[in-house]
């Protein structure tokens, strides 16, 4: 059997709010879009910048979570894999969207006035326990704190 790996890290910058939405089961689901820009030198040897626009979906207290406390312009540190999914277009086309599905965020800056988020976003562990940090300690993690999901829902219908 051949060796597989859908592993995928990015750093970007929302281009929007994230939107909660929340399955008739329950299940809640957030989705945003980060903006990741490279720089790359050309064959004439001018300086260009590209940048793309990749589509994020966060599943259960980790999509909670990113709706509370990230923002449009916000940077973040996604980790997750990537999944391709597909449905019939109104005009009986098949469409396709491709998108990370994220299984760990870390919040990464300040947030707007350029107070510390460490001291008041609350992280949460791989079983999805979620610890407080003490009232004017601090995180004691570099960057800001991470949020992880174990377990991600199996593909079900999203919403959108």
């Amino acid at each position: 059997m051949a060796a597989n790996l859908n592993k995928v890290m990015l750093i970007g910058n929302l281009t929007r709010d994230p939107e909660l939405r929340y399955l008739p089961s329950g299940q809640a689901v957030a989705t945003f879009t980060i903006a990741c820009g490279r720089t790359y030198m050309a064959r004439t040897g001018e300086k260009k910048e590209e940048v793309s626009f990749i589509r994020i979906v966060v599943w259960a207290r980790l999509a909670e979570i990113c709706n509370e406390y990230l923002k449009k312009g916000r940077p973040v540190f996604v980790e997750g894999r990537i999944q391709t999914r597909s449905w019939d277009g109104p005009d009986g086309s098949k469409r396709y969207s491709t998108e990370v599905v994220a299984d760990n965020i870390q919040f990464l800056g300040s947030k707007p006035g350029g107070k510390s988020e460490s001291a008041d976003v609350p992280t949460m562990d791989i079983d999805n326990t979620i610890f407080e940090a003490p009232e004017g300690s601090g995180s004691s993690r570099k960057g800001g704190p991470s949020v992880s999901q174990d377990e991600l829902k199996p593909d079900e219908d999203i919403p959108f």
